[in-house]
């Protein structure tokens, strides 16, 4: 099964974070169970439909690493893999 989002939604696959304490110990995300910020996107919906007819344009594509709102997205379990669901307004940034 895939997804395919619609109007100015992205399917983003949430990236780990990691931190590093100060001794040099690497604390994964998983241990605070706190919320992904960031992401990479999977898919772009085609754009929201305006008033004239037309599409609205999305800044983002494919492959683009993303920071976003961290209540912004919701979570979708597909094939045991978890995806994040968010609108394109909610992304803040893309990471170069």
């Amino acid at each position: 099964m895939s997804l395919k989002p619609i109007g100015d939604h992205l399917i983003v696959k949430p990236v780990a974070k990691e931190e590093m304490s100060a001794s040099g110990i690497i604390i994964p995300e998983t241990v605070n169970k706190e919320r992904p910020e960031r992401g990479e996107i999977i898919a772009v919906g085609p754009g929201r439909m305006l008033e004239n007819g037309q599409r609205s344009v999305i800044d983002v594509k494919v492959g683009d690493q993303v920071v976003f709102k961290k209540y912004a997205p919701d979570e979708v379990k597909v094939d045991d893999v978890e995806y994040l669901v968010i609108k394109a307004d909610d992304v803040m940034a893309v990471i170069e």
